[in-house]
């Protein structure tokens, strides 16, 4: 929700302030792998039961997630390679992060604790899933209640202030929930350009 209302606005400013920061050499590649290793360490040191200093990496990773794009399309940089190598290390984040939640509530022996962020990280996988999907069949699918920055946020902010359980309950619910507004949507897309145009329904 948050990425489909502000898109690229803040790219320009994003981009100086890194500019200044890092120099202008950054390879945007090196920053999404970047935050594929902080997630790897958030997912560690949740496992471990270090909430606090998971989300300081959680919200590192986020970070970086959010510049290398901006300084991709603003060095030219922008390639297709690019593109699915970001989306590749972002699904590999999500999912190694709730593994880390997952390992540290079986050594808890938390059974219910363990199905339910099971339940998050199959609505986290299927997010993306759907929208790539329906990419396929009409041009954009970028509705949805929880999209990903939503998502790095909440668990963030589940870590930092001990607030997990709670917050697993709402990806619990709000990841199918987007997962079923996003198949509504493409329903409703592919409905509506039927009805303008019966013969492409027709066997």
């Amino acid at each position: 929700m948050i990425s489909s209302k502000i898109g690229h606005r803040l790219d320009p400013y994003i981009y100086k302030v890194v500019k200044h920061l890092l120099g202008k050499g950054v390879n945007p590649n090196l920053l999404t792998f970047s935050g594929f290793i902080l997630n790897a360490g958030a997912a560690f040191l949740l496992a471990m039961g270090y909430p606090k200093v998971g989300g300081f990496a959680i919200l590192g990773a986020g970070l970086c997630d959010l510049l290398d794009g901006a300084m991709a399309r603003n060095q030219g940089r922008a390639t297709p390679f690019g593109a699915f190598f970001d989306s590749v290390m972002d699904r590999y984040s999500d999912m190694i992060v709730l593994l880390g939640l997952l390992f540290f509530y079986a050594r808890r022996g938390s059974n219910s604790m363990v199905v339910l962020t099971s339940v998050v990280l199959i609505g986290t996988a299927l997010v993306p899933y759907v929208r790539a999907r329906a990419e396929g069949v009409i041009e954009k699918c970028a509705v949805g209640l929880l999209e990903r920055a939503e998502r790095i946020v909440l668990l963030a902010v589940g870590a930092l202030f001990n607030l997990m359980v709670p917050i697993l309950w709402i990806l619990a619910v709000f990841t199918h929930f987007t997962v079923i507004q996003r198949i509504h949507y493409t329903w409703k897309q592919l409905k509506e350009k039927t009805d303008l145009n019966p013969e492409d329904g027709a066997p």
